[in-house]
């Protein structure tokens, strides 16, 4: 642990969750979290490609449980509404596409 923000650092990789408490508001969570927030997917997928992360990897994979993923944020113009409607509007034409509607 004491090493791997130095491997973050050339990527402009940032803790912005590192463990801490989980108040578990609905269902269940496992355990602790850890997020770390880079500028973009390129970059998070360079540092963990890295050679200074690769080689303290199996640090963490020896003694840590966990998942790994890499997930594209949203920035400050993101519209939840606006993407509710895209996905109702794709999942109706795929709907009406199955049931022979508009073809």
């Amino acid at each position: 642990m004491e090493r791997i923000q130095a491997t973050m650092e050339p990527y402009g990789g940032r803790f912005l969750v590192h463990g801490g408490e989980v108040d578990v508001l609905e269902g269940a969570w496992p355990g602790d979290v850890v997020l770390v927030g880079f500028p973009g997917l390129a970059e998070a997928r360079a540092w963990y490609a890295s050679p200074a992360y690769r080689e303290i990897l199996p640090l963490r994979t020896r003694h840590l449980d966990g998942d790994v993923v890499i997930v594209p944020g949203v920035g400050p113009e993101y519209d939840a509404a606006g993407t509710a409607a895209a996905m109702r509007n794709a999942r109706d034409r795929a709907a009406g596409e199955r049931d022979g509607v508009g073809s």
